[in-house]
């Protein structure tokens, strides 16, 4: 079941492997920086977009429904790559860029098929406050043409289905400061601007903020 709690103990039919590579190395001279390059395909219960949308345009199923499809030599495969990198002594910058398949329904955590989100930070040493931190990132997030199609005909994933879907990327612009309030306290102040939300043009746009505590022992 996509995001539930079971665990299948019967590796030869759901199981999940990954292999990363990371190369510890700035593009700034005298900086440091990393490159991290994975690669994840799992194996498990999971149906298929496409045969779901197929099923319900012959009317086989009365609304799409992935999970009515679902099999157990199913494979679900992506990449990402993460790069960091310090611009000075108080600037880091960052890039990440994600991809799966796409096919297969979506499992767990959230119903994203590719991602790219560029941002950095900032140390608040020149205004006197060296261990608060100041942040600002973009995200852009989209789904998979049968996993859209899915939607658009009515279906529900895990987290999305509204009985209709006016597609478009998924975009969001997040800013931050944390700041140090006491030892090992920290509260973070936060905002984000989500452009169609759920990839959904006739949704949003939607502000959320949000204050987060921290607590290091």
């Amino acid at each position: 079941m996509a995001n539930g709690i079971n665990l299948d103990w019967a590796f030869s039919r759901a199981r999940g492997q990954n292999a990363e590579v990371e190369v510890d190395r700035g593009f700034v001279k005298h900086e440091l920086g990393k490159v991290r390059l994975l690669g994840y395909w799992n194996n498990g219960h999971m149906g298929n977009y496409q045969v779901a949308n197929q099923a319900y345009l012959a009317g086989e199923d009365p609304v799409p429904t992935i999970t009515a499809h679902e099999h157990f030599d199913a494979l679900k495969y992506g990449v990402g790559l993460n790069i960091e990198q310090a611009i000075t002594s108080a600037t880091r910058a960052y890039g990440r860029f994600g991809w799966n398949e796409g096919q297969h329904e979506s499992y767990c955590y959230t119903e994203i098929d590719q991602t790219f989100q560029v941002g950095a930070d900032h140390i608040g040493t020149r205004w006197g406050r060296p261990v608060d931190k100041i942040g600002a990132a973009f995200v852009s997030n989209a789904i998979s043409k049968d996993h859209w199609e899915y939607l658009k005909l009515g279906g529900h994933g895990f987290l999305l289905g509204d009985g209709t879907l006016n597609y478009g990327r998924e975009n969001i612009v997040e800013t931050y400061y944390n700041i140090h309030v006491w030892r090992g306290l920290f509260n973070a102040f936060d905002y984000q601007f989500v452009d169609n939300p759920g990839y959904n043009r006739d949704r949003g746009p939607v502000s959320v903020f949000s204050v987060r505590g921290h607590i290091d022992f």
